[in-house]
């Protein structure tokens, strides 16, 4: 995807969060999100032919502690998309943005994949199963 089509999808995301799409620079691949009150971040997005992720970052030290959900995120198996990066950063700063700090629909389908009540029937199904 070409940088242009990358900031079209961060201006769409934008416009159903409190972030502003600030600045983007093409040839660093580079967009800047504010929030009130302060709550800033950048994305560094992949080179289409380079095999890299995107990147987040915050210069603000408020801010940088709750990106880590995000870039754990990024670092984990799997190609990930702008949107679902933005989504997952979004969910991160809930709380800095006095936001309740829920699950968003778009993570309903992996937070069901890990409830804990699951695993466990499993292994009562397979003991009884054994017996």
């Amino acid at each position: 995807m070409d940088f242009q089509q990358l900031a079209d999808v961060a201006d769409k995301w934008c416009s159903n969060t409190p972030f502003d799409l600030i600045a983007t620079e093409e040839t660093e691949r580079r967009m800047d999100f504010y929030a009130d009150p302060g709550v800033s971040f950048y994305v560094l997005c992949p080179d289409n032919g380079c095999g890299d992720n995107f990147h987040v970052w915050s210069e603000s030290e408020d801010c940088l502690p709750f990106l880590q959900l995000a870039q754990d995120y990024i670092s984990s198996c799997g190609k990930k998309t702008l949107h679902e990066v933005l989504e997952k950063v979004f969910k991160s700063f809930r709380p800095l943005l006095g936001l309740p700090d829920i699950d968003d629909d778009a993570f309903e389908e992996y937070s069901a994949d890990v409830e804990e009540d699951e695993p466990e029937a499993d292994h009562q199904q397979m003991g009884v199963s054994q017996q």
